[in-house]
């Protein structure tokens, strides 16, 4: 499967123009009670969902390289997976979440979103392709059940 990038160094960029806005448009930053506290809720969530979702692969002993979809040997439905085919971008957003709301900037509005769009259109549509071939039928009665993101 041919990614313009991959979901990690996506989420980097995420990290860096959540980090750019909070420096350069210190206008559009934002602080209420609570809010650290709430960043440390989201980090905590995306890190267990991940962490979760992650150990399902390995428990299941297929890739959880999202560049190499094709050397899936097995299609994990378990866990996190019942509630959304994407846990681990689930808890990327909630990570991105997390770190915006910790800086306080307003763009994670912009940023959560794009990212939300980029990687539904360049990495999971891509992967869906690749698995209903692998999987077939399976992996579209899973798709009809559980939903993409949540």
């Amino acid at each position: 499967m041919r990614l313009l990038l991959p979901p990690p160094v996506v989420v980097g960029f995420g990290l860096l123009l959540l980090y750019a806005g909070a420096k350069l448009l210190p206008a559009l930053n934002i602080t209420f009670p609570g809010q650290v506290a709430l960043a440390q809720l989201f980090l905590i969530a995306g890190l267990a969902i991940g962490g979760h979702a992650l150990f399902r692969f390995v428990l299941a002993r297929t890739t959880f390289n999202p560049t190499t979809p094709d050397k899936a040997k097995v299609l994990v439905t378990d866990g996190f997976y019942r509630v959304s085919r994407n846990p681990m971008y689930v808890a990327d957003v909630f990570l991105l979440l997390a770190f915006g709301l910790y800086l306080g900037t307003a763009t994670v509005v912009a940023v959560v979103p794009t990212f939300v769009w980029y990687l539904t259109q360049f990495q999971i549509k891509p992967e869906e392709d690749h698995l209903t071939r692998l999987f077939g039928q399976a992996y579209l009665d899973y798709c009809a059940r559980v939903r993409r993101w949540l």
